[in-house]
């Protein structure tokens, strides 16, 4: 019986850990844009910069 209460009292502590570290990730910005890096690669310089200079 003294094994399960030491085992859910880790696991509470390891998920704070983790409940702590995913807070920390969010508050310094490393989910602040998920979708322009990963269509980046598909973008052309080119092209944007003869939109640029087509509308000015």
């Amino acid at each position: 019986m003294n094994i399960i209460i030491f085992l859910i009292i880790i696991s509470i502590l390891v998920a704070g850990v983790f409940l702590g570290a995913f807070f920390w990730a969010v508050r310094s910005g490393q989910y602040d844009d998920d979708y322009t890096p990963s269509v980046r690669i598909l973008l052309d310089d080119d092209m944007i910069k003869n939109k640029e200079q087509n509308n000015s």
